[in-house]
Protein backbone atom coordinates (compact mmCIF):
# COMPACT_ATOMS: atom_id res chain seq x y z
CA UNK A 1 0.00 0.00 0.00
CA UNK A 2 1.21 3.50 -0.83
CA UNK A 3 2.26 5.76 2.00
CA UNK A 4 0.18 8.89 2.53
CA UNK A 5 0.32 12.13 0.62
CA UNK A 6 0.08 15.05 3.06
CA UNK A 7 -1.28 18.44 2.02
CA UNK A 8 -1.28 21.64 4.08
CA UNK A 9 -3.13 24.91 3.60
CA UNK A 10 -6.29 26.87 4.24
CA UNK A 11 -9.72 25.55 3.34
CA UNK A 12 -12.44 28.14 2.79
CA UNK A 13 -16.17 28.34 2.52
CA UNK A 14 -16.90 29.00 -1.14
CA UNK A 15 -20.03 31.06 -1.82
CA UNK A 16 -20.86 31.06 -5.54
CA UNK A 17 -23.60 32.82 -7.45
CA UNK A 18 -25.95 30.38 -9.23
CA UNK A 19 -25.38 29.85 -12.93
CA UNK A 20 -23.76 32.89 -14.49
CA UNK A 21 -25.41 35.52 -12.31
CA UNK A 22 -23.46 38.54 -11.14
CA UNK A 23 -23.02 39.45 -7.49
CA UNK A 24 -25.46 42.33 -7.99
CA UNK A 25 -28.14 40.01 -9.41
CA UNK A 26 -28.39 37.30 -6.79
CA UNK A 27 -29.75 36.86 -3.28
CA UNK A 28 -28.68 33.18 -3.18
CA UNK A 29 -25.19 31.70 -2.89
CA UNK A 30 -24.29 28.02 -3.18
CA UNK A 31 -22.00 27.04 -0.31
CA UNK A 32 -19.24 24.43 -0.62
CA UNK A 33 -15.75 23.99 0.83
CA UNK A 34 -12.55 24.31 -1.13
CA UNK A 35 -8.93 25.40 -1.30
CA UNK A 36 -5.84 24.63 -3.36
CA UNK A 37 -4.29 21.99 -1.13
CA UNK A 38 -7.44 20.24 0.02
CA UNK A 39 -8.57 19.96 -3.61
CA UNK A 40 -5.43 17.90 -4.24
CA UNK A 41 -6.24 15.62 -1.30
CA UNK A 42 -9.82 15.02 -2.49
CA UNK A 43 -8.63 14.13 -6.01
CA UNK A 44 -6.03 11.71 -4.68
CA UNK A 45 -8.60 10.05 -2.43
CA UNK A 46 -10.76 9.53 -5.53
CA UNK A 47 -7.75 7.85 -7.18
CA UNK A 48 -7.28 5.47 -4.25
CA UNK A 49 -4.17 7.21 -2.89
CA UNK A 50 -4.21 7.53 0.94
CA UNK A 51 -4.07 11.22 1.80
CA UNK A 52 -4.24 13.44 4.86
CA UNK A 53 -5.07 17.13 4.97
CA UNK A 54 -3.61 19.43 7.62
CA UNK A 55 -5.19 22.76 8.49
CA UNK A 56 -6.76 24.76 11.33
CA UNK A 57 -10.51 25.20 11.58
CA UNK A 58 -12.70 27.26 13.91
CA UNK A 59 -14.23 25.22 16.72
CA UNK A 60 -17.83 25.79 15.66
CA UNK A 61 -20.49 24.10 13.58
CA UNK A 62 -19.05 25.36 10.26
CA UNK A 63 -15.59 24.00 11.08
CA UNK A 64 -17.02 20.66 12.19
CA UNK A 65 -19.21 20.43 9.09
CA UNK A 66 -16.13 21.04 6.93
CA UNK A 67 -14.22 18.23 8.63
CA UNK A 68 -17.17 15.84 8.21
CA UNK A 69 -17.38 16.70 4.50
CA UNK A 70 -13.70 15.84 4.02
CA UNK A 71 -14.13 12.57 5.91
CA UNK A 72 -16.94 11.63 3.50
CA UNK A 73 -14.51 12.28 0.62
CA UNK A 74 -12.07 9.74 2.08
CA UNK A 75 -9.52 12.31 3.31
CA UNK A 76 -7.79 11.69 6.67
CA UNK A 77 -8.60 14.68 8.89
CA UNK A 78 -7.26 13.29 12.17
CA UNK A 79 -4.48 15.88 12.41
CA UNK A 80 -6.64 18.96 11.80
CA UNK A 81 -6.41 21.36 14.74
CA UNK A 82 -9.25 23.56 16.01
CA UNK A 83 -9.19 27.13 17.28
CA UNK A 84 -9.20 30.72 16.10
CA UNK A 85 -12.05 33.03 15.20
CA UNK A 86 -13.57 32.02 11.86
CA UNK A 87 -13.30 30.21 8.56
CA UNK A 88 -12.09 32.14 5.55
CA UNK A 89 -14.61 32.78 2.77
CA UNK A 90 -14.33 33.46 -0.92
CA UNK A 91 -17.11 34.62 -3.20
CA UNK A 92 -17.23 33.47 -6.83
CA UNK A 93 -19.00 35.05 -9.77
CA UNK A 94 -18.69 32.78 -12.83
CA UNK A 95 -18.07 34.62 -16.08
CA UNK A 96 -19.32 33.85 -19.56
CA UNK A 97 -18.13 34.62 -23.11
CA UNK A 98 -16.22 37.94 -22.89
CA UNK A 99 -16.97 38.52 -19.17
CA UNK A 100 -14.38 36.91 -16.94
CA UNK A 101 -15.03 35.28 -13.56
CA UNK A 102 -14.47 37.26 -10.36
CA UNK A 103 -13.24 36.19 -6.93
CA UNK A 104 -13.59 38.25 -3.74
CA UNK A 105 -11.67 37.06 -0.65
CA UNK A 106 -12.85 37.47 2.93
CA UNK A 107 -10.21 35.58 4.91
CA UNK A 108 -8.71 38.13 7.33
CA UNK A 109 -8.40 36.88 10.94
CA UNK A 110 -9.30 33.34 9.94
CA UNK A 111 -8.35 30.34 12.07
CA UNK A 112 -5.63 29.43 9.59
CA UNK A 113 -4.03 32.87 9.28
CA UNK A 114 -3.50 32.98 13.05
CA UNK A 115 -1.51 29.70 13.14
CA UNK A 116 1.72 29.62 15.16
CA UNK A 117 4.83 27.44 15.25
CA UNK A 118 4.45 24.32 17.34
CA UNK A 119 0.73 23.81 16.67
CA UNK A 120 1.43 20.86 14.34
CA UNK A 121 3.51 17.77 15.17
CA UNK A 122 5.07 17.30 11.74
CA UNK A 123 7.32 14.43 12.76
CA UNK A 124 4.31 12.36 13.81
CA UNK A 125 2.35 13.28 10.68
CA UNK A 126 5.22 12.35 8.34
CA UNK A 127 5.83 8.93 9.94
CA UNK A 128 3.66 7.14 7.34
CA UNK A 129 4.00 9.69 4.52
CA UNK A 130 5.95 9.73 1.26
CA UNK A 131 4.86 13.09 -0.18
CA UNK A 132 4.11 16.61 1.08
CA UNK A 133 2.31 19.25 -1.00
CA UNK A 134 1.94 23.00 -0.44
CA UNK A 135 1.10 26.06 -2.53
CA UNK A 136 2.29 29.66 -2.67
CA UNK A 137 -1.06 30.75 -1.25
CA UNK A 138 -0.08 29.63 2.27
CA UNK A 139 2.94 31.91 2.79
CA UNK A 140 1.01 34.78 1.20
CA UNK A 141 -1.66 34.59 3.90
CA UNK A 142 0.35 35.36 7.05
CA UNK A 143 3.78 35.19 8.65
CA UNK A 144 2.45 32.61 11.13
CA UNK A 145 1.32 30.31 8.32
CA UNK A 146 4.74 30.76 6.69
CA UNK A 147 6.51 29.72 9.90
CA UNK A 148 4.37 26.58 10.25
CA UNK A 149 5.01 25.72 6.59
CA UNK A 150 8.77 26.13 7.06
CA UNK A 151 8.60 23.75 10.01
CA UNK A 152 6.95 21.19 7.74
CA UNK A 153 9.45 21.65 4.91
CA UNK A 154 12.48 21.30 7.19
CA UNK A 155 11.08 18.11 8.72
CA UNK A 156 10.05 16.70 5.32
CA UNK A 157 13.58 17.26 3.99
CA UNK A 158 15.08 15.60 7.08
CA UNK A 159 12.82 12.56 6.62
CA UNK A 160 13.42 12.18 2.87
CA UNK A 161 9.83 13.01 1.86
CA UNK A 162 9.17 14.30 -1.66
CA UNK A 163 7.91 17.90 -1.58
CA UNK A 164 5.79 19.54 -4.28
CA UNK A 165 4.60 23.11 -4.73
CA UNK A 166 2.26 25.00 -7.01
CA UNK A 167 3.53 28.61 -7.04
CA UNK A 168 -0.09 29.80 -7.43
CA UNK A 169 0.89 33.47 -7.33
CA UNK A 170 -2.03 35.65 -6.21
CA UNK A 171 -1.15 39.34 -6.20
CA UNK A 172 -4.23 40.18 -4.09
CA UNK A 173 -2.93 38.05 -1.21
CA UNK A 174 0.67 39.27 -0.93
CA UNK A 175 0.51 42.34 1.31
CA UNK A 176 3.08 45.08 1.78
CA UNK A 177 5.75 43.89 4.22
CA UNK A 178 5.26 40.25 3.21
CA UNK A 179 7.37 40.20 0.05
CA UNK A 180 6.94 37.25 -2.28
CA UNK A 181 10.45 37.61 -3.72
CA UNK A 182 11.92 37.24 -0.22
CA UNK A 183 9.70 34.46 1.13
CA UNK A 184 9.18 32.06 -1.78
CA UNK A 185 12.84 31.41 -2.77
CA UNK A 186 13.77 29.99 0.64
CA UNK A 187 10.71 27.72 0.55
CA UNK A 188 11.29 26.53 -3.02
CA UNK A 189 14.86 25.66 -2.00
CA UNK A 190 13.29 22.84 0.05
CA UNK A 191 11.04 21.60 -2.79
CA UNK A 192 11.44 18.81 -5.37
CA UNK A 193 8.49 19.18 -7.79
CA UNK A 194 7.27 22.59 -8.95
CA UNK A 195 4.36 23.96 -10.95
CA UNK A 196 5.22 27.42 -12.25
CA UNK A 197 5.78 29.35 -15.46
CA UNK A 198 8.23 31.86 -16.91
CA UNK A 199 6.49 34.77 -15.15
CA UNK A 200 6.65 32.97 -11.78
CA UNK A 201 10.34 32.25 -12.28
CA UNK A 202 11.18 35.93 -12.80
CA UNK A 203 8.64 37.64 -10.53
CA UNK A 204 8.59 35.17 -7.65
CA UNK A 205 11.72 33.01 -7.75
CA UNK A 206 14.47 35.40 -8.79
CA UNK A 207 15.41 33.74 -12.08
CA UNK A 208 16.19 36.24 -14.83
CA UNK A 209 14.89 34.52 -17.95
CA UNK A 210 16.65 36.90 -20.36
CA UNK A 211 13.85 36.28 -22.82
CA UNK A 212 13.22 39.03 -25.38
CA UNK A 213 10.45 41.52 -24.47
CA UNK A 214 6.95 40.41 -25.48
CA UNK A 215 8.21 36.98 -26.52
CA UNK A 216 5.49 34.37 -26.87
CA UNK A 217 5.84 31.65 -24.25
CA UNK A 218 6.46 28.23 -25.78
CA UNK A 219 7.79 24.77 -25.06
CA UNK A 220 11.22 26.16 -25.90
CA UNK A 221 11.08 29.19 -23.56
CA UNK A 222 9.82 27.02 -20.72
CA UNK A 223 12.68 24.57 -21.15
CA UNK A 224 15.22 27.39 -20.91
CA UNK A 225 13.67 28.83 -17.74
CA UNK A 226 13.04 25.44 -16.09
CA UNK A 227 16.71 24.57 -16.56
CA UNK A 228 17.71 27.81 -14.82
CA UNK A 229 15.30 27.05 -11.97
CA UNK A 230 16.94 23.68 -11.42
CA UNK A 231 20.38 25.29 -11.41
CA UNK A 232 19.31 27.82 -8.78
CA UNK A 233 17.32 25.33 -6.70
CA UNK A 234 19.24 22.01 -6.76
CA UNK A 235 16.49 20.04 -4.97
CA UNK A 236 14.14 20.52 -7.94
CA UNK A 237 13.76 17.37 -10.04
CA UNK A 238 10.63 18.21 -12.08
CA UNK A 239 9.22 21.55 -13.24
CA UNK A 240 5.78 21.70 -14.84
CA UNK A 241 3.62 24.38 -16.40
CA UNK A 242 0.42 24.70 -18.41
CA UNK A 243 -0.58 26.82 -21.38
CA UNK A 244 -4.13 28.15 -21.45
CA UNK A 245 -5.35 29.67 -24.69
CA UNK A 246 -8.33 31.89 -23.90
CA UNK A 247 -10.80 32.22 -26.74
CA UNK A 248 -13.54 33.24 -24.29
CA UNK A 249 -14.47 32.64 -20.64
CA UNK A 250 -16.16 29.41 -21.72
CA UNK A 251 -13.76 28.25 -24.44
CA UNK A 252 -10.08 27.60 -23.71
CA UNK A 253 -7.31 25.40 -25.03
CA UNK A 254 -5.26 23.45 -22.46
CA UNK A 255 -1.85 21.79 -22.66
CA UNK A 256 0.81 20.79 -20.12
CA UNK A 257 4.62 20.88 -20.32
CA UNK A 258 7.09 19.02 -18.09
CA UNK A 259 10.88 19.41 -17.77
CA UNK A 260 12.70 16.55 -16.05
CA UNK A 261 16.20 18.00 -16.15
CA UNK A 262 17.01 16.49 -19.53
CA UNK A 263 14.06 16.90 -21.87
CA UNK A 264 10.87 18.89 -22.29
CA UNK A 265 7.72 16.78 -22.62
CA UNK A 266 4.35 18.06 -23.81
CA UNK A 267 0.85 16.63 -23.39
CA UNK A 268 -1.93 16.52 -25.94
CA UNK A 269 -3.73 19.85 -26.44
CA UNK A 270 -7.38 19.86 -25.37
CA UNK A 271 -10.16 22.07 -26.69
CA UNK A 272 -12.36 23.05 -23.74
CA UNK A 273 -15.35 24.39 -25.64
CA UNK A 274 -17.77 24.59 -22.71
CA UNK A 275 -16.16 25.30 -19.35
CA UNK A 276 -18.42 24.66 -16.38
CA UNK A 277 -15.98 25.72 -13.63
CA UNK A 278 -12.26 26.41 -14.06
CA UNK A 279 -11.58 26.95 -10.34
CA UNK A 280 -9.40 24.09 -9.11
CA UNK A 281 -8.03 23.20 -12.55
CA UNK A 282 -4.44 23.63 -11.38
CA UNK A 283 -5.10 21.54 -8.26
CA UNK A 284 -6.50 18.76 -10.43
CA UNK A 285 -3.32 18.93 -12.48
CA UNK A 286 -1.17 18.68 -9.35
CA UNK A 287 -3.11 15.66 -8.06
CA UNK A 288 -2.70 14.00 -11.45
CA UNK A 289 1.04 14.65 -11.37
CA UNK A 290 1.42 13.18 -7.88
CA UNK A 291 -0.60 10.13 -8.90
CA UNK A 292 1.57 9.71 -11.98
CA UNK A 293 4.92 10.15 -10.24
CA UNK A 294 3.87 7.56 -7.64
CA UNK A 295 2.51 5.00 -10.12
CA UNK A 296 4.75 5.59 -13.18
CA UNK A 297 8.05 6.79 -11.67
CA UNK A 298 9.95 6.06 -14.88
CA UNK A 299 7.47 7.47 -17.40
CA UNK A 300 7.03 11.24 -17.20
CA UNK A 301 5.18 11.33 -20.51
CA UNK A 302 2.24 9.30 -19.23
CA UNK A 303 2.32 11.36 -16.04
CA UNK A 304 1.92 14.71 -17.81
CA UNK A 305 -0.70 13.18 -20.13
CA UNK A 306 -2.69 11.86 -17.15
CA UNK A 307 -2.42 15.13 -15.22
CA UNK A 308 -3.61 17.33 -18.08
CA UNK A 309 -6.49 14.97 -18.90
CA UNK A 310 -7.56 15.04 -15.23
CA UNK A 311 -7.40 18.82 -15.22
CA UNK A 312 -9.43 18.97 -18.43
CA UNK A 313 -12.17 16.93 -16.76
CA UNK A 314 -12.15 19.26 -13.74
CA UNK A 315 -13.23 22.11 -16.03
CA UNK A 316 -16.47 20.18 -16.64
CA UNK A 317 -17.31 19.86 -12.93
CA UNK A 318 -18.85 22.47 -10.64
CA UNK A 319 -17.09 23.12 -7.34
CA UNK A 320 -13.44 23.24 -6.30
CA UNK A 321 -12.60 19.53 -6.29
CA UNK A 322 -12.15 17.12 -9.21
CA UNK A 323 -14.74 14.40 -8.66
CA UNK A 324 -13.45 11.87 -11.20
CA UNK A 325 -11.92 8.39 -11.13
CA UNK A 326 -8.69 7.05 -12.62
CA UNK A 327 -10.76 5.09 -15.14
CA UNK A 328 -12.52 8.24 -16.36
CA UNK A 329 -9.20 10.02 -16.84
CA UNK A 330 -7.72 7.08 -18.74
CA UNK A 331 -10.79 6.93 -20.99
CA UNK A 332 -10.26 10.56 -21.93
CA UNK A 333 -6.57 9.86 -22.60
CA UNK A 334 -7.67 7.25 -25.15
CA UNK A 335 -9.39 10.04 -27.07
CA UNK A 336 -12.96 9.57 -25.89
CA UNK A 337 -14.09 13.21 -25.87
CA UNK A 338 -17.58 12.73 -27.29
CA UNK A 339 -19.46 13.09 -24.00
CA UNK A 340 -21.96 10.40 -25.02
CA UNK A 341 -24.37 9.03 -22.44
CA UNK A 342 -22.93 6.03 -20.61
CA UNK A 343 -25.80 3.53 -20.94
Amino acid sequence: MNKKVITFGEIMLRLATPGYKRFSQTDIFAGTFGGGEVNVSVSLANYGIPTAYITRLPDNDIGKSCKETLNECGVDTSHIVFGGERMGIYYLETGAVARGSKVVYDRAHSAFTSMKKGMIDWEEIFQDASWFHWTGITPAISSGATEVLEEALIKANEMGITVSCDVNYRSKLWKEGNKVEEVMPRLIAKTNVLIGNEFDAEKVLGVQSNLPPNVEYSKFTFGLVAKQLMQKYPRLKKVITTRRGTISANHNTWVGILFDGKQVLESATYQMTHIVDRVGGGDALMAGLIYGFINWPNDDQITIDFAVAASFLKHTISGDANDVSVEEVKELMKGNTTGKIDW
